[in-house]
């Protein structure tokens, strides 16, 4: 048990990014589920639509739980931050809308059975979740030296 502890202690916050990415994934997921609902996806504007309006859901979800959670940001400067967060995710945003586009063109519609979009949803989390977190580490919530 004290083996987990340590282990948990010495990576803790990619421990707490992962859990959170999950989350994030989830609450985008969902959404991007309803949306499909709504909207059709076959119509590559609205399939783009709704990775806007998924990005806006988890970004959201994904500032507070970070700030929060993961790197214990106790920046008074509450706004700039966000905006720093924001404008990384915008990045990532214009990552993900390309190779959401590039796969669903380059993949049939079905791929061993499975709609392309949630495979090139997939394919995106994993890339985006990465980015995130480098962007998140280096450039949002930089520890400032004491």
């Amino acid at each position: 048990m004290n083996t987990l502890k340590a282990l948990f202690t010495k990576h803790k916050e990619i421990i707490l990014y992962l859990i959170v990415g999950v989350l994030t994934t989830i609450v985008c997921w969902l959404t991007y589920a309803v949306l499909r609902l709504i909207l059709d996806v076959e119509n590559p504007f609205l399939m783009q639509l709704a990775v806007v309006i998924r990005w806006i859901a988890g970004v959201s979800f994904a500032y507070v739980m970070n700030r929060i959670f993961v790197f214990e940001s106790r920046d008074p400067h509450i706004l700039a931050e966000a905006v720093k967060f924001t404008s990384a995710r915008i990045t990532t945003l214009l990552i993900e809308m390309f190779l959401m586009w590039l796969l669903t063109m380059l993949l049939p519609p079905k791929v061993f059975g499975i709609q392309n979009d949630w495979i090139a949803t997939f394919a995106c989390a994993v890339i985006v979740t990465i980015l995130n977190y480098v962007f998140s580490k280096l450039l949002v919530f930089r520890k400032k030296p004491s």
